[in-house]
């Protein structure tokens, strides 16, 4: 009889563990942090290859931070970069034994025979840096939302800094050959003929264009005035030129406004209606049928508007980047520039933050390549100041920092002398509705001076060589057809067209009044 075997199973014993299997390590490449130090310390020309790229902090060994701080001390002083430099420089800093002796700065070159790849390794070790630093903070903002006293909303304006900090620091672009930039700068020269000249985004006001051939890519330019001088009004205007008349995409983020209320001062614009009007809703037939038929122009505008409140430099970098890559925005408006923050950033004075937004302004500007107009306020310079030239803004006179001055590629000021009760200019033209746009800086042209009109009532801004509906009493929709008996009539008056009426309204043998603001 055969033997019955045992088929049981017998109880299988679990594979080994590794022993970083249930563990972490940080993102770290030691091996390639030696085989740099030892590349640099071998090669005499090896440093100025990644100076640009490694800081002591990118390293993970606190010994080849050291070693490197060693290095760079060298190189600040133009000393030769080799084991017995780099030995003696850690002598006489005291952190010798800390690094392991002499003998470690010898394994080190002992390590690597060149330094070929040097460039790519470096950009490795950075990148594990930059992936310990993501982790680091993300460990933090953690702990703090797990406390239930810390603020959300703080805590997210303080992620939003760190993160912003870890991005910038990784922002770095290599050197380009001409040639490329000479063939963008001629393409760009045969855009801007096709235009007519105007390079960039046209405003809309001819005279200020002519300076400025548009409002340039990469620019960040500031527009300042005191309170009341209608800085809102002319973006506004500025706004519905671009989007309207040349369908030029704008993002307008609004510190101050409401979407709501900025609307409104569109609609006062486009329509010609008082804002009071608008406001209470008090409109009679043909202004009712007037509002219907020129707010067609507003709708289906390639005009976005953002209302924000307290914006912090964060927020609008990732909306203005979402912005141009869905809508291809061609200009970015900020209204107003101090009402900006930097949240989550450590700030000694409120003028290092405004420096710090305006130097972010600018950096954000030539990444996306294109303009941002920022507002600005005016300290109180202007209004201790007396007599017709003592009441125009001055660049000094930019509120909070002086570094708003430094970064913008131009600074514009709006001055209405009508404010200041000051009605005549030194020859004796009437002031009344002009404002004077002051160039006061312009790094690629030239500064000037250049007057629009502007009509208070509905606080709209224009070329001075514009008739607005107000400026016609035959209103714009009233064609008059001459008679007969006028032609060849040498007694009879010429027949009368809205093309022969003079700017202004002014009528031969007629009245001449002023238009009401």
């Amino acid at each position: 009889m055969a033997e019955k075997r045992n088929y049981s199973k017998k109880p299988m014993t679990p594979a080994p563990i590794q022993a970083n299997e249930y563990g972490k390590l940080p993102p770290q490449a030691p091996e390639l942090e030696e085989a740099v130090l030892g590349a640099i310390m071998i090669e005499k020309d090896a440093y100025s290859l990644i100076s640009e790229i490694l800081k002591p902090e990118c390293f993970y060994k606190l010994t080849h931070q050291k070693i490197f701080e060693a290095i760079m001390m060298l190189a600040v002083h133009q000393e030769p970069i080799d084991m017995h430099t780099v030995t003696e420089q850690l002598r006489k800093i005291g952190t010798i034994d800390d690094v392991g002796g002499p003998y470690y700065i010898t394994l080190l070159t002992a390590k690597v025979s060149s330094a070929a790849h040097l460039e790519y390794h470096a950009r490795i070790i950075v990148q594990k840096f930059l992936a310990r630093e993501l982790i680091r903070i993300s460990s933090e903002i953690e702990t703090k939302a797990f406390d239930d006293k810390t603020d959300v909303d703080d805590l997210m304006q303080e992620a939003e800094g760190m993160l912003f900090e870890v991005s910038q620091r990784n922002l770095k672009k290599d050197v380009t050959q001409i040639n490329p930039v000479i063939a963008e700068a001629r393409n760009r020269m045969l855009l801007a003929a096709t235009k007519q000249g105007a390079s960039g985004v046209p405003s809309g006001f001819h005279s200020l264009d002519k300076i400025t051939s548009g409002w340039q890519r990469s620019d960040l330019i500031i527009i300042a005035a005191r309170p009341a001088m209608g800085k809102t009004a002319f973006i506004l205007s500025m706004a519905k030129n671009m989007a309207v008349d040349y369908n030029s995409p704008v993002a307008v983020f609004s510190l101050e406004m409401s979407n709501v209320q900025l609307v409104n001062r569109l609609i006062m614009n486009v329509c010609q209606l008082e804002g009071e009007k608008i406001k209470n809703g008090q409109l009679d037939k043909y202004e009712w049928e007037k509002f219907d038929k020129d707010i067609n122009l507003l709708l289906d505008a390639p005009i976005f508007v953002d209302d924000t409140p307290s914006l912090s430099i964060f927020e609008l970098r990732s909306k203005a980047r979402r912005l141009v890559k869905e809508h291809k925005i061609q200009c970015i408006i900020i209204d107003y520039l101090q009402l900006m923050n930097a949240s989550g950033m450590s700030f000694g004075s409120r003028e290092q933050e405004v420096s710090i937004i305006s130097r972010s302004l600018k950096g954000l500007a030539k990444e996306l390549d294109i303009p941002i107009i920022a507002l600005s306020q005016l300290n109180r310079g202007v209004e201790g100041r007396t007599g017709i030239e003592g009441k125009r803004p001055q660049l000094s006179d930019l509120r909070e920092s002086g570094a708003i001055e430094q970064d913008a590629d131009m600074v514009c000021f709006i001055h209405r002398p009508e404010y200041y009760k000051i009605t005549e200019d030194a020859h004796g033209n009437s002031l009344l509705g002009i404002a004077e746009i002051i160039v006061a800086k312009h790094r690629n042209g030239a500064t000037a001076d250049v007057q629009l009109k502007f009509k208070n009532t509905y606080a709209k801004f224009m070329n001075k060589d514009d008739m607005a509906d107000d400026d016609n009493p035959f209103g714009s929709e009233f064609q008059i057809i001459s008679s007969k008996m006028n032609d060849n009539s040498g007694d009879a008056y010429p027949a009368i067209s809205p093309n022969s009426i003079p700017p202004g309204g002014q009528f031969p043998g007629g009245r001449n009044d002023e238009t009401p603001f």
